[in-house]
């Protein structure tokens, strides 16, 4: 056979004396000559093939240690203990396709020291060359359990990675910090963990604790699939408080950055206590034995929501309960990740149902996933008293304006939002109205669900809604935890159910509408009984949903104002039609020192007249002066009844009283 030829650099290193690794060595098979003309790839040694995984038992429990009490280096330490039944090839890998991320998110970048052992002997990998997070062994006769150590270096910042490590508080994500064996289902692999605290501190978590000693907490044995589902939040200011109105197995999980910021009311209590009473009204049924809102209160940690079938992974800003009038428009977090119990966990995509943390998954189905959560999110925030019923219609209006001036769906379908998200999760890009996001099969599809609830309930004379199909969807089997697979005739067939109509149709032509016709979704908020109308003056409601609204001039000059940089410049608005792109600073207006509050007075001045509304701007060394033909004054969304037609709503978002 013909042989591949050595470049001048891997001859020197062989007549070096560097040695090839053992494990290489024993991976080699006789060389392969190929002609560089004919393969323009040719892998250095041969390499065993990934095992696909089979809904088998792996042999033993794998033993699991994570050390997270250094703190000020910020550096997670992982210990496994990993039986092997046999010699011979092993494959270890790292989760990739992240629950609840929706893609190839695994941060593999962070794993670093890895080294195993056997029998005090070292034990060499070998990463694979086409998918870097598997790695393989060679595992020696004699040898019934393999050691193997690692660390997962947490970042400071979070320019790359979110903050998983404070001095307060450290969020303990499993699933960035294990490696676990090919060849398996995650269900079907055992784990016993543990976890080393610093001392004092105290966790949440919806894993069974067995035992405490000390600062090692040690959790009962259970399955791959169910430990990455149960991450823990730890730390030094820790609160933990019943908010199930039918019996302690809700818990909301309180830390905070300092002490103070644990002081949680408890009329505040009460609200989210209403919550889960209103999820019981609204689903019928509960699919878990106990639930844990893990809740930090930090400006130090990353920013986190994330669903869990038991639990939920959510961040809010420290004085969250101490200012509770400003966290008005964040309040809707909660209820988001709560309802994913029932969608998105109990009931899941068909295509999302994978067999182990490292098959990809497919997104087809998001705009369910998510975009009905976000739907209930928002109505349980509104009938628990979570969001006031101000804050309800202006987070509304602020999602209908968002869209209703989103020229992106003129060549990219709703639907195309959903398949993208593999391609990497909530990555921003320029122009993100022309783009779109990720953050559409949330939001807009949140317009669809209204526009689907709404129908029904005119279609029955408001005898049946929306609530019939969730009860009817995700309501059943009380007491199941399993998850379940749906398609989207599964889908077509509950709404038909509960109310009989042309739903495939109807999802597809919101769905799939592209083209210089296509218009966002509002035909529902019409049907609730009201319209999309803009104001000048935002109200306390308006201004508690959009926070940054003294900076925002979407829906007047086309873009938005952070700092001095002009941002989010929205395709085809009056900006955009400047010549103007991302990156342009702010100067002057009308001749005065520019700033957010000097713009706004000078666009509210020049309304209803003729007068020019001149900025200097400046991209580098270079200025530009432009004039703005613009006299609409200041727009900020809000909605406003449609007189004379049933507030359907108001009845959406009105407490069920059973």
């Amino acid at each position: 056979m013909p042989r591949i030829r050595p470049t001048a650099a891997c001859l020197a290193l062989l007549m070096s004396g560097v040695a090839l690794p053992a494990l290489a060595q024993s991976f080699q098979s006789t060389p392969v000559v190929v002609d560089a003309a004919q393969a323009p790839l040719a892998l250095p040694r041969d390499q065993p093939a990934i095992p696909a995984p089979q809904d088998r038992p792996y042999p033993g429990v794998i033993r699991y240690r994570a050390d997270i009490t250094d703190l000020d280096r910020r550096i997670i330490r992982v210990s496994q203990t990993i039986p092997v039944a046999a010699p011979g090839p092993l494959t270890l890998l790292y989760p990739k396709y992240l629950p609840g991320n929706h893609a190839a998110t695994g941060p593999i970048q962070l794993l670093s020291g890895l080294t195993v052992t056997a029998d005090g002997r070292r034990v060499e990998w070998l990463r694979d060359t086409l998918d870097p997070y598997a790695f393989h062994l060679d595992i020696p006769a004699g040898v019934d359990a393999i050691e193997v150590e690692f660390q997962q270096l947490t970042q400071p910042d979070n320019s790359n990675w979110r903050v998983l490590m404070t001095p307060a508080m450290v969020n303990l994500q499993w699933e960035k910090a294990i490696l676990y064996p090919a060849g398996y289902f995650s269900r079907q692999i055992q784990i016993a963990p543990s976890l080393v605290l610093p001392a004092g501190w105290k966790y949440g978590t919806a894993l069974t604790t067995a035992s405490q000693e000390g600062a090692v907490a040690t959790f009962a044995p259970t399955d791959l699939y169910t430990l990455i589902d149960s991450p823990v939040f730890a730390g030094a200011h820790y609160r933990r408080v019943d908010i199930d109105p039918s019996g302690d197995k809700v818990h909301l999980n309180i830390l905070a950055d300092e002490a103070k910021g644990l002081a949680a009311t408890d009329d505040q209590l009460k609200l989210f206590e209403t919550m889960v009473q209103q999820a019981d009204r609204l689903f019928g049924a509960r699919h878990f034995d106990h639930y844990e809102f893990l809740f930090a209160l930090t400006d130090q940690m990353g920013g986190i929501g994330l669903e869990h079938h038991r639990s939920s992974e959510n961040t809010g800003a420290p004085t969250f309960f101490t200012d509770w009038a400003k966290s008005a428009g964040d309040r809707g977090l909660l209820p988001h990740e709560y309802t994913h119990s029932w969608n998105g966990k109990f009931m899941r995509p068909a295509d999302e149902l994978t067999a182990n943390h490292n098959v990809p998954t497919q997104n087809t189905l998001l705009w369910v996933y998510e975009g009905q959560t976000e739907y209930w999110g928002d109505v349980l925030a509104a009938r628990s008293g979570l969001h006031s019923r101000g804050v309800a219609l202006a987070t509304l209006a602020n999602v209908a304006a968002f869209y209703d001036n989103q020229p992106g769906r003129q060549w990219r379908a709703l639907q195309d939002t959903n398949n993208h998200n593999l391609l990497g999760y909530r990555v921003p890009g320029q122009y993100p109205s022309w783009m779109r996001g990720t953050g559409d099969y949330y939001r807009e599809s949140l317009l669809v669900w209204l526009d689907a609830d709404t129908l029904i309930r005119e279609g029955t004379n408001g005898r049946k809604s929306l609530d019939d199909f969730a009860r009817g969807f995700f309501g059943h089997d009380d007491g199941q935890w399993a998850p379940q697979g749906y398609t989207f005739q599964d889908v077509v067939a509950a709404l038909n159910a509960v109310y009989p109509h042309d739903w495939a149709s109807f999802l597809r032509s919101r769905l799939d509408a592209v083209g210089p016709d296509a218009r966002a979704p509002l035909d529902g908020l019409a049907r609730a009984g009201w319209r999309l109308t803009y104001t000048d003056t935002p109200n306390a409601d308006e201004k508690a949903v959009q926070t940054g609204w003294a900076n925002d001039f979407q829906y007047s000059l086309g873009f938005t104002l952070s700092g001095d940089k002009l941002t989010n410049i929205r395709w085809g608005g009056p900006a955009f039609d400047q010549g103007i792109g991302a990156g342009w600073s702010l100067v002057a207006v009308n001749g005065k020192a520019g700033s957010a509050e000097v713009l706004r007075n000078a666009v509210a001045a020049a309304k209803g007249t003729d007068a020019p509304l001149e900025l200097l701007l400046k991209s580098g060394d270079r200025f530009r002066t432009v004039a703005f033909d613009y006299h609409d004054g200041l727009r900020y969304p809000r909605l406003e009844r449609i007189e004379g037609t049933p507030d359907r709503l108001s009845d959406i978002i009105a407490p069920r009283r059973r």
